[in-house]
């Protein structure tokens, strides 16, 4: 994680003494080398011609591209065109990625894969703190707790080396995990609560009941370092654990149990994943559990805290420097207008020239080639027409653009769609930062030369806009250079990086934003002794239960849930190149208990079809005998009919416009013998 010796061989010393991972690697990164060589790997630009995507030159592709941009907003307006950035992209990256949207381009419709992933942890942190850091105490912290509850998140799977820090919580019987599913993680737990998909935000409204009713409440706490308990407690007072056990399923005696472990424990945390935010109320659902650490007086003490788990390689960075729709660099508000003097001074533009908010992911996605939508479509990190929610209607999006152009390291299910496709360099062959969830700046150090014909995103963004008309200086392709200017970008914002330098990481500091000067020692813990807001209290936000935006029926009468699995990553266009990872888990399957598949004619192994009111998915029946009866499972990293997103429902969260990714009503049916129709269409 952030430190690159050389490509596929043993962690270094320095790599065993990391304390985020202590130099372990899960498989993916034990393999990750693998794609470095892959036969898969793109090497040359291609352009679509009247027999499909043909190899052409990178001066051929650019002009091209400039030249159909050009057009396109000459036509359409500047917001003709859009721009999709990825939470695996570097600092340097996203911050240029940004520039070049609302500098070169002049466009407000840019946002990023990071949408589907953080975004309602990010909304629920800034409302009750004041700022977004994922963790804000470093990792390492977690292995001195007595209780953590880890709701909607399953480490095991997902990020195994992370498990270090829980095991000796979870060795000492203080570990508990709140998730509908039996995983790996939830094995680990002394105690598993399982609420019915969709209710984990009534199920803290519970809990935090419990806290009360108990004499829990850090009453010290509250009066010092918070304000609004009671307007929370009014709504939450409603959910009394009875009722709370009717609609989740959870009994009182561990909603109380889970009350009691936390108000014990000398050192005690909570801490959310995608399970718990990925919903249409996902930011009231991390909310919720935030109302409850603070009841408890946990966020801001030693030892004790609050946080999410990043999903991405640079989950937190990605979403501090510009790729989002509604911001500038360093955390920075777009709608602010001292936050826009500042950044266009930096850039050397007038604050007048910049454009506003733009669309939210799926809403741009959604909008692309329609009357009032982008035209064109540049996506960067990202395979959308797998990962997107409703991904057949994406897919058609995606068809309707006069010019899709994708810069990716593979050909991915996005990339065989579009009109332009550029190779650019993967983690081992380009220097840069990134950021960990703990908000410690990592420097990334370039491993290997990229394959010959292969560019940098820097690079491909310096082309892109020097043709454009743009003085080449503004869009540099160093990365240091970029940085330098990112660090006066961000300086003074909540995210503030003006203090961090390549010679400082370079030498081994540690250094955790915000960092306002060079002699400043970073932040790791920032609310030991206040949160963010001007007051410095922490704000409790009430939040009330609602049931998932689309409820099973008759015809839908199975909730499908959806998530990841340990050989694979994301939207898999990685892991499907890497064989020792198709190996481990080669296909699509259906996670289905024994019961609840026989009772639709499914023995194990058998092909079936996975049925919603969006879409069609194929999949291989598993019977999981600890799976709920009324819940299927889905895996998203697979393509074409095997896409588990082509049923997923894009109902947003209204505050961080997240999709309900991880609740849908569908039905279960044997596979006809001659696949489903229509590209996954709903019959």
């Amino acid at each position: 994680m952030g430190i690159a010796t050389t490509a596929g061989g043993p962690p270094s010393i320095e790599a065993r003494r990391f304390p985020v991972n202590d130099g372990a690697l899960c498989v993916k990164g034990w393999t990750s080398a693998d794609l470095l060589r892959s036969p898969a790997r793109l090497t040359t630009p291609l352009v679509r011609g009247r027999t499909g995507l043909r190899p052409a030159s990178w001066d051929a592709a650019l002009d091209l591209i400039a030249a159909e941009l050009t057009r396109l907003r000459a036509e359409h307006g500047p917001d003709g065109v859009a721009v999709f950035g990825g939470g695996g992209l570097t600092n340097e990256v996203c911050y240029l990625l940004g520039k070049y949207a609302r500098v070169a381009l002049g466009t407000s419709q840019i946002d990023y894969n990071g949408r589907f992933c953080m975004s309602s942890a990010a909304a629920a942190a800034n409302r009750a703190y004041g700022m977004d850091r994922g963790l804000p105490f470093p990792v390492a912290d977690l292995r001195a707790a007595d209780t953590i509850v880890l709701a909607g998140a399953n480490p095991a799977e997902t990020m195994p080396p992370f498990m270090r820090h829980l095991a000796p919580c979870a060795d000492s019987g203080g570990l508990i995990v709140i998730d509908p599913r039996a995983t790996p993680t939830a094995e680990r737990a002394a105690l598993h609560l399982r609420p019915a998909p969709g209710t984990d935000l009534a199920l803290a409204l519970g809990i935090l009941h419990c806290v009360v009713e108990d004499g829990h409440l850090d009453q010290d706490y509250l009066a010092e370092r918070t304000t609004g308990f009671a307007d929370a407690w009014r709504a939450a007072a409603a959910w009394w654990p009875e009722r709370v056990e009717r609609v989740t399923g959870v009994a009182v005696a561990d909603q109380r149990a889970v009350a009691g472990r936390l108000a014990g424990a000398r050192n005690a945390y909570i801490l959310t994943g995608r399970g718990a935010e990925q919903h249409a109320k996902g930011t009231d659902t991390v909310s919720a559990w935030i109302n409850l650490a603070l009841a408890l007086g946990l966020p801001g003490r030693a030892g004790s805290g609050h946080g999410c788990l990043t999903g991405q390689g640079n989950g937190q960075g990605g979403r501090e420097h510009g790729q989002k729709a509604d911001q500038l660099p360093g955390y920075r508000s777009i709608r602010d207008p001292a936050a826009r003097e500042h950044v266009a001074r930096v850039w050397g533009v007038d604050p007048g020239t910049l454009p506003g908010p733009g669309r939210s992911a799926y809403e741009l996605l959604d909008a692309l080639g329609t009357a009032d939508g982008p035209r064109a479509l540049l996506v960067f990190g990202s395979n959308v027409a797998v990962s997107a929610p409703r991904s057949t209607r994406v897919r058609d999006r995606l068809a309707a653009l006069d010019l899709l152009v994708v810069a990716d390291i593979v050909r991915s299910e996005t990339a065989a769609l579009a009109d332009v496709v550029l190779p650019v360099t993967q983690w081992a062959e380009e220097g840069g930062t990134m950021t960990n969830l703990e908000g410690r700046v990592l420097l990334r150090r370039r491993a290997v030369a990229p394959p010959p014909g292969v560019r940098s995103d820097l690079a491909v963004l310096h082309g892109l806009a020097t043709r454009l008309g743009q003085p080449a200086e503004r869009f540099p392709t160093d990365p240091e250079t970029v940085f330098a200017e990112l660090r006066e970008a961000a300086r003074g914002g909540v995210a503030d990086y003006h203090g961090v330098t390549y010679d400082r990481l370079r030498a081994g500091e540690q250094l955790h934003w915000p960092v306002p000067n060079t002699d400043h020692p970073g932040t790791p813990r920032p609310f030991l002794d206040r949160f963010a807001h001007p007051d410095g209290r922490a704000r409790f936000v009430p939040v009330t239960h609602r049931p998932p935006a689309e409820p099973t029926d008759a015809d839908y009468p199975l909730t499908a849930t959806t998530g990841r699995v340990l050989a694979h990553y994301q939207s898999g266009a990685q892991t499907r190149n890497i064989d020792a990872l198709v190996a481990a888990e080669p296909e699509m399957f259906v996670e289905v208990h024994p019961d609840t598949a026989r009772r639709h004619g499914l023995d194990e192994g058998d092909p079936a079809v996975v049925v919603s009111r969006r879409g069609r998915v194929r999949a291989t029946v598993r019977h999981t005998p600890t799976a709920r009866v009324d819940t299927v499972f889905l895996p998203f990293h697979f393509p074409g009919d095997h896409r588990a997103n082509l049923v997923t429902n894009p109902a947003l969260d209204p505050v961080s416009r997240m999709p309900e990714f991880k609740v849908c009503a569908v039905r279960l049916e044997a596979a006809p013998a001659d696949g489903p129709p229509d590209e996954g269409r709903a019959a």
